[in-house]
């Protein structure tokens, strides 16, 4: 089958203190051509043409993503998809990277420069301009569009910044030169953590003669509970550390994750001086922890971060007066209806809430946390790779055999893939020097 891609752009000259290698005429991907893994392949295709409104960009890292593996076995049908056929269109996959600009369009060259760093948010509130032709009834209706879906995506060397990106203010600025290229690509993942904790609301009433107040946020000084100790609750813990609570409780069954939230997050904690409790909910009883911490009131926020309707339920026995809950943990279809208590919602006046991704201010606000080295990236990446392994590590994603984030290199080659307890801006600088020896 012949690829659907763009033509082959001219040899240019990046300018980039990491590579100084023109771009070539072609460059691998991964690349998928039906549905199912069958249909997933790295592939030689050309490097994007760039037109007079779009960027062209090197890959400096891309993430793994959990949620393209519904893509990869959906196809057409996906939701992000509006009946776009990979079969007969192929797809670049991505949605999570850091990217350096290496040409600019003619229309752009005042506001763009090669050499400048950015992250992608790549869910994109915008109706499709480019190949609208590839959409189901031409796109009629379409007003999001993806990164890694229909639009080109991270895993690949180079990816054409579209009109789609630029006109819905997705291209968000790296602040700083000294953030590594795979703690930025982390950025996306950690802003849906920070987007659900943004849509915690406390109201307060200074005394019963005032107006009412709300803020946003955990609330401050407040007891926090983390119902579920994997990737996305341990960006969960990392983020609640930026709002200042008193106290963060994490709650699993699964002894290894906690003691990893402990290794990861224990000195930060002591150095802020809010307390870390762990939990193993099947040997102690979370109930009687938070009614000892909060003296009998109750948790003011908790955050559910696991898809478990089990959990949802029995974590409304924990939330005091006037709390915040938050099911981030999403549940299959057909599974989603769990029981509320509206006695809580009525008599304790709690809210309810939820989230489903960031959007490119929760981006930038956590490439500003990064980078002012408030949250740690680098903590939730545990298996790091080149584009060669983007398969085999989608399949244990897949598989839930990586607990954590995978990251790639694009540019480098290297023989296997590594497991590492975190990934630092030194660890990064020394696999790609190493790279090039």
């Amino acid at each position: 089958m012949t690829l659907s891609f763009v033509d082959p752009v001219h040899t240019i000259q990046p300018e980039s203190s990491r590579d100084s290698d023109p771009v070539p005429a072609t460059m691998r991907a991964l690349v998928l051509d039906g549905i199912g893994f069958e249909h997933l392949a790295i592939k030689r295709v050309p490097t994007p043409q760039v037109g007079p409104s779009q960027l062209l960009a090197r890959i400096d890292a891309a993430g793994i993503c959990t949620s393209l593996i519904k893509l990869i076995e959906q196809g057409p049908e996906h939701k992000l998809m509006y009946g776009w056929d990979p079969a007969q269109f192929p797809l670049i996959l991505g949605d999570e990277g850091s990217v350096t600009v290496v040409k600019v369009g003619e229309k752009l060259q005042t506001t763009y420069s090669r050499g400048q760093r950015f992250v992608i948010q790549p869910a994109i509130d915008h109706a499709p301009i480019n190949y609208r032709e590839r959409y189901r009834n031409q796109g009629s209706g379409v007003n999001k569009v993806a990164v890694g879906y229909t639009l080109a995506g991270h895993l690949a060397e180079y990816i054409l910044i579209t009109e789609e990106v630029l006109e819905s203010g997705c291209l968000l600025p790296i602040p700083d030169a000294g953030v590594a290229f795979a703690h930025a690509a982390m950025s996306e993942p950690i802003s849906c953590a920070l987007s659900a904790q943004e849509h915690h609301v406390h109201i307060s009433q200074a005394s019963p003669l005032v107006a009412r107040q709300a803020a946003v946020g955990l609330k401050p000084r407040g007891l926090t509970v983390v119902v579920g100790a994997g990737a996305m609750g341990r960006m969960h813990v990392d983020i609640a550390f930026s709002y200042g609570p008193r106290a963060i409780v994490v709650a699993d069954f699964a002894n290894d994750r906690l003691d990893l939230v402990n290794n990861l997050f224990g000195a930060r904690a002591a150095n802020l001086g809010i307390k870390l409790r762990t939990v193993n909910v099947g040997s102690e009883k979370i109930n009687e922890v938070i009614g000892e911490m909060s003296d009998w009131h109750g948790a003011d926020d908790v955050i559910i971060a696991v898809g478990s309707k089990k959990a949802i339920e029995s974590a409304q026995d924990l939330v005091g007066r006037g709390a915040v809950l938050n099911l981030f943990g999403g549940l299959k279809k057909g599974e989603d209806i769990v029981g509320l208590d509206a006695g809580i919602v009525h008599y304790k006046e709690i809210n309810v809430t939820g989230s489903s991704g960031g959007s490119p201010w929760d981006v930038a606000q956590v490439l500003a946390l990064i980078a002012g080295q408030k949250i740690d990236a680098g903590a939730h990446i545990t298996r790091v790779g080149d584009l060669d392994h983007a398969i085999e590590l989608l399949q244990l994603v897949k598989s839930q055999q990586i607990d954590g984030k995978a990251v790639v290199y694009p540019h480098r080659r290297s023989q296997n893939i590594l497991q590492v307890p975190s990934w630092s801006a030194q660890d990064e600088t020394t696999y790609l020097q190493e790279g090039k020896a």
